[in-house]
């Protein structure tokens, strides 16, 4: 007997999603009524399955064979045991094999077409959710047919018109190679007479320049002047180099900040505090850093305690975060990193008197006198010689050297200077070389500069001309204006004169013009660090406003799309002039191995190792015993970046931080090359160099495995050497403070600091008061004593 189970009336508006047991259950049979109501028989209902309209119009079209997917709800009651429900589902009259899920059904089509109803049984309920509509796919059409073979017939005639075309190209080539093989044969006669140029300048540049430069006195900066360039570069006055004019309650209070300063732990707990501030940039570290050594030159003993310490702490730090050791001291992220240069710097100011600032001094003298022997563009900073690629001029210069007789300012007749000068010099260039030849051996602080001078051109005894950058004459192509050179006046071997600047017409008009736009770049390159990014700092030559004109030199700016190819007819293979860096390098290469060697070794002339770096290299290797770091690659490069890094480099790139000179830009893209040979010499790593590699690694690849072994033999002397006690150590940075603790004014650089305790106050009197030893001795209240006195509260 089958019977089928009836449905649940519920009273709720919607039914419900889960099972249910019903009150009361019972079977209606003739003459029995012991089973009309069963309350203890565990039925239980589930929700009945429903299904979803195909498509939204209840018809979906699909192809034969093509799986039908019917979705729904519920088609799986949640029974125990596993229990499914038997689906049919019926396509048209014919069944299709059915996969069945929890939310769909999965159809396998039937092989049928055209509009199929779809009926699904179960269990006694019958669902329809809609049509199939199943198309076949119709075979081509006669259109389509015609139109395939005409596509066919159009793509034959178009791959006969390209093998035409290619045949005439074809002949075309040919004649353009043998024109090509014919232009090439030039470049080859042009290539090698370029090479045996630089062959023969090479031959005669090193004794010139050595002739040149034999009793040239080392123009050196006072201590103090060289100690303020490397602590606040770029700003002439300073602070720190004036009498404080303040009232007496901020002088008062700028004594217990003193007091403060001098108490280690206070010093530390200020120091880490603002290093913890998001808003304390790396500027404001340099800045801190110099200023605390400014403050302490009179205590030079204390101020080697702190930097230890934070050096020590620093140390930690960087192990603790899990960076690799190697990365120490490589980049300006600490005020203890600054605090190391400084201490360098003011310890190592004798060293560069008495020994390598002659050898540094003589490898600048020989970058500007072989970069002046041939064409320096005026505009953009490239010149014939270079170590630099990016500062190398790629175009043949026609040029000749010419002897200008010159008259210095206010020298009388018959002590006229004979000095060598180009034709293709602009007359800016060429006042410069006379002032540097008149002025021999005086500082460059100390002489007439090029802007306070005119050159006057004299021909015979009245004719006297002002030559100018630019003038009435200056020639104009459409819109490039091209500075005034001595070809340019047609002045050959004449005698000229250095007179003080008078003012015309013209100048006045049109000199601001020249002058921005040369200042603009200069001031870019005189900042600027890295070889590789010379030129990408290179402004372009923008147009005057007024005339719309462009300036140029030597050679247009690359950059201006109207140079077109064809105006590079006079321009060989760039790589060619690439023998010219080999050239420059070879004329240079005596003074470079002279500074290194001086650098890298602890026998200077009869001059003793600097107490400085023998005590700063065993404090390192003390830090790296105490954290059992034995990788000695980890300590030759702590090593590296503490000293080379810190101070060497800074020093190489940088001579007018030690010299009264003038650096130009092209200088300091020579000095940036020597720069980052120094830096390679001093790294552990192996440099993989290849065809793509920078011309600057490849330039002294062959030298830098020598470099490296000096440092290496450096190293190891040094650590051979007997340790400084701590008392002698102490006795010599008295000593230095006795004779540099005047040079700055110790209230003016606390004035300078003391901006950072009112603008962090808050978070210095917290650390303050967090630390036990600041908190057992009251720091906090001398601190706040200091606040309202320079406050003026009390």
């Amino acid at each position: 007997m089958t019977c089928l189970a009836p449905g649940l009336v519920y009273s709720k508006p919607s039914p419900p999603e889960g099972a249910l047991h019903p009150d009361e259950f019972g079977f209606i049979l003739d003459q029995v009524s012991s089973l009309l109501v069963l309350n203890t028989t565990p039925f239980t209902h589930y929700p009945n399955p429903t299904f979803d309209p195909l498509g939204n119009s209840g018809i979906l079209e699909v192809k034969p064979g093509s799986p039908i997917i019917l979705k729904g709800k519920n088609l799986i009651p949640p029974a125990p045991g596993n229990n499914r429900l038997n689906y049919s589902v019926l396509i048209g009259e014919t069944p299709c094999l059915l996969t069945v899920s929890e939310n769909q059904l999965l159809c396998d089509s039937p092989d049928l077409t055209g509009e199929q109803r779809v009926l699904i049984l179960v269990g006694g309920l019958e669902y329809s959710p809609g049509m199939l509509h199943i198309y076949s796919d119709s075979a081509l059409t006669l259109p389509a047919i015609i139109g395939i073979g005409a596509g066919g017939g159009v793509l034959l005639i178009a791959i006969i018109a390209v093998l035409i075309a290619y045949k005439r190209k074809t002949r075309d080539a040919d004649r353009t190679l043998k024109r090509l093989q014919l232009q090439m044969d030039n470049l080859e006669s042009r290539v090698a007479l370029e090479c045996k140029e630089a062959f023969a300048e090479l031959q005669t540049d090193i004794q010139e320049l050595t002739n040149d430069m034999d009793g040239v006195k080392i123009p050196f900066l006072e201590y103090r002047t060289y100690t303020m360039r490397v602590m606040f570069p770029g700003i002439e006055e300073h602070p720190v180099l004036k009498e404080l004019d303040s009232p007496a309650n901020v002088e008062k209070a700028l004594r217990l900040f003193s007091q403060l300063l001098n108490n280690r732990m206070f010093l530390l707990t200020f120091i880490h505090t603002l290093e913890g501030q998001r808003s304390f940039s790396m500027r404001d570290r340099g800045n801190v850093a110099s200023l605390l050594m400014a403050a302490l030159q009179g205590r030079m003993e204390y101020a080697t305690m702190v930097l230890k310490q934070l050096l020590a702490d620093l140390i930690e730090k960087n192990l603790e975060n899990r960076n690799h050791p190697k990365l120490l001291l490589r980049r300006t992220e600490s005020v203890a990193e600054k605090m190391l240069t400084n201490w360098f710097t003011f310890l190592l100011h004798r060293f560069l008197k008495e020994c390598a600032g002659e050898p540094l001094f003589m490898l600048y003298c020989a970058i500007k006198q072989q970069m002046e022997k041939g064409p320096i563009d005026a505009i953009t900073g490239e010149a014939r010689y270079s170590l630099s690629e990016d500062k190398l001029i790629r175009q043949q210069i026609d040029y000749k050297q010419l002897t200008l007789m010159c008259t210095p300012p206010e020298g009388e007749a018959g002590t006229e200077v004979p000095v060598k000068v180009l034709n293709c010099d602009t007359v800016t260039q060429v006042k410069d070389k006379l002032l540097d030849a008149v002025y021999k051996g005086i500082p460059f602080s100390q002489r007439p500069q090029a802007d306070d001078m005119d050159l006057e051109w004299r021909q015979g005894r009245l004719t006297r001309i002002i030559l100018q950058d630019e003038d009435v004459t200056t020639k104009i192509e459409s819109d490039w204006k091209r500075l005034n050179t001595l070809a340019h006046y047609q002045a050959d071997g004449s005698l000229v004169a250095l007179v003080q600047k008078q003012v015309s017409a013209y100048n006045i008009a049109n000199s601001f013009t020249f002058t921005r736009s040369l200042s603009r770049y200069e001031s870019l390159l005189r900042t600027s660090s890295s070889p590789d990014s010379l030129r990408s700092r290179a402004p372009m030559i923008t147009p005057d406003q007024e005339t719309g004109t462009k300036l140029w030199h030597l050679v247009k700016n690359h950059e201006h799309s109207d140079q077109r190819e064809g105006d590079r007819g006079s321009k060989m293979v760039s790589e060619i002039y690439l023998t010219r860096l080999l050239a420059t390098k070879g004329t240079l290469q005596k003074f470079v191995d002279d500074l290194f060697e001086t650098v890298f070794s602890t026998a200077h002339r009869g001059s003793a190792l600097p107490l400085a770096i023998k005590y700063m290299f065993d404090f390192l290797d003390e830090q790296a015993d105490k954290r059992q770091i034995s990788d000695p690659d980890v300590r030759h490069t702590w090593k590296s970046n503490c000293l080379p890094l810190r101070f060497w480099v800074n020093v190489i790139k940088n001579p007018q931080f030690v010299f009264d000179i003038h650096k130009s830009s092209i200088t300091d893209a020579c000095l940036s090359v020597v720069a980052q040979t120094f830096m390679d010499s001093c790294s552990t790593s192996e440099h993989r160099l290849g065809k793509d590699s920078p011309s600057n690694k490849l330039l002294y690849a062959k030298d830098i495995p020598n470099y490296k072994s000096w440092v290496e033999r450096y190293y190891r002397d040094i650590s051979k050497m007997p340790s400084i006690s701590d008392q002698d150590m102490d006795a010599y940075l008295v000593e230095q403070s006795r004779l540099h603790g005047n040079e700055f004014n110790t209230l003016s650089a606390l004035s300078e600091l003391y901006f950072y305790i009112n603008k962090y106050k808050e978070e210095i009197l917290t650390a303050v008061d967090r630390d036990g030893y600041c908190r057992k001795h009251k720091l906090r209240h001398k601190l706040e004593q200091a606040i309202n006195l320079m406050s003026g509260s009390s």
